[in-house]
């Protein structure tokens, strides 16, 4: 069965294809944000003496960061002025949407598929159980990651606005979710306060997809995902609506 040239399914496969010629053209930033976390996964291994935690804490700070270049995807559009061009087009919103997100999302899933090979090759993670679990993890992260960066774009009004959160978002939900420091060791406020952090569950949730705990999985799977679906939701809602499209270059 052949899709119709002004059918959905083609809106969304031109879409796709314009946001995977703009990730090819401007990789900077998944190449940093893979090179910095393997050379931190070598020297936080010798620090901390736990291959798992260096791989994971790390791969969850790295990632968090990475919602800057979700948020870029849609930003970009308001900065150039374009974003009215495409809504002025046959699209809807979830159509833009989803024509943006599947690149990105393919990207978050191959940063952090690479630095888990990475992990288990050089730093010396060992997985307990089958690799589904893994996947399962990654794929619920990432989904988290794209939605709350999609929601991002559509509050800030700049690059540099988005910028300063993401980079604080990066370490507060780092520091906060047991990333960089095993949750033991964190001081009791700090213990008690951990479960607001999505971190917290994706750093839970990679660590028990490591040791082949599926309950341990799983729970925070479901938590990532609800997060994602309210922060997806809030995104079409906004930019639907149109709120905040004024953005300065």
């Amino acid at each position: 069965m052949t899709v119709p040239r002004d059918g959905r399914l083609h809106r969304i496969a031109v879409l796709t294809g314009h946001n995977v010629l703009l990730r090819r053209r401007d990789p900077a930033h998944f190449v940093s944000y893979l090179v910095m976390p393997m050379v931190l996964m070598l020297i936080f291994k010798g620090m901390l003496g736990e291959p798992t935690q260096a791989v994971t804490g790390l791969l969850v700070m790295f990632s968090v960061l990475s919602m800057a270049d979700v948020a870029t995807a849609t930003l970009t559009e308001r900065t150039w002025h374009t974003w009215d061009r495409l809504r002025a087009t046959r699209a809807t919103v979830p159509e833009i949407m989803i024509g943006k997100a599947v690149p990105v999302f393919a990207v978050l899933v191959v940063q952090q598929a690479v630095l888990l090979v990475y992990g288990v090759l050089a730093v010396g993670m060992r997985l307990s159980g089958p690799v589904w679990p893994l996947a399962l993890a990654v794929t619920a992260w990432s989904f988290a990651l794209l939605c709350v960066g999609t929601a991002i774009a559509g509050v800030v009004r700049s690059q540099g606005e988005l910028s300063t959160l993401c980079n604080i978002a990066a370490l507060s939900v780092s520091a906060l979710g047991g990333a960089l420091v095993p949750y033991a060791l964190m001081p009791a406020w700090a213990q008690a306060v951990a479960p607001i952090s999505p971190g917290y569950w994706a750093t839970a949730m990679l660590q028990a997809a490591v040791r082949g705990d599926l309950a341990g999985t799983a729970g925070p799977a479901a938590v990532l995902a609800g997060l994602g679906l309210a922060a997806g939701a809030f995104a079409c809602r906004r930019l639907s609506k149109g709120w905040g499209r004024a953005a300065v270059a």
